[in-house]
């Protein structure tokens, strides 16, 4: 039987893995960086200063152009970086858009924990400082 955590190793091998300082990079560049965590999570620790928020269940139909639940910031041809907590969600969610024609996605390995740990800021979801 195959574990989560092979699940995640397995995309981890198939995607492009960015540090903390990486995304900042990319952020400061134009690429749209979707936060996969659940609302609760954000209430409690703060997002990403411009990130759009797309819970991991709903990725998917965010990202399709032809779906209803279509987010305009999501497009199979602009930079896409994926974040989660920890980097499991979010290495799934960048496999998932690959699948979908995405050419250019990447995530945060390590998560917002790791964004977070080396003092970067985040915001509340209300848009205000956290």
């Amino acid at each position: 039987m195959t574990s989560v955590v092979d699940l995640v190793t397995q995309a981890k091998a198939q995607i492009e893995n960015l540090t903390a300082q990486q995304v900042e990079g990319e952020r400061a560049a134009g690429a749209v960086l979707v936060d996969l965590r659940e609302p609760a999570e954000l209430q409690r620790e703060g997002m990403i200063e411009g990130a759009l928020h797309a819970p991991r269940g709903m990725l998917e139909f965010y990202a399709d152009p032809s779906s209803p639940y279509h987010r305009e910031e999501l497009e199979p041809g602009r930079r896409t970086v994926l974040y989660c907590a920890s980097g499991g969600r979010s290495a799934l969610g960048a496999v998932a858009l690959a699948a979908l024609g995405y050419e250019d996605v990447a995530h945060l390995d390590g998560g917002i924990k790791t964004w977070r740990a080396e003092g970067r800021p985040v915001i509340a979801p209300s848009g205000g400082p956290s």
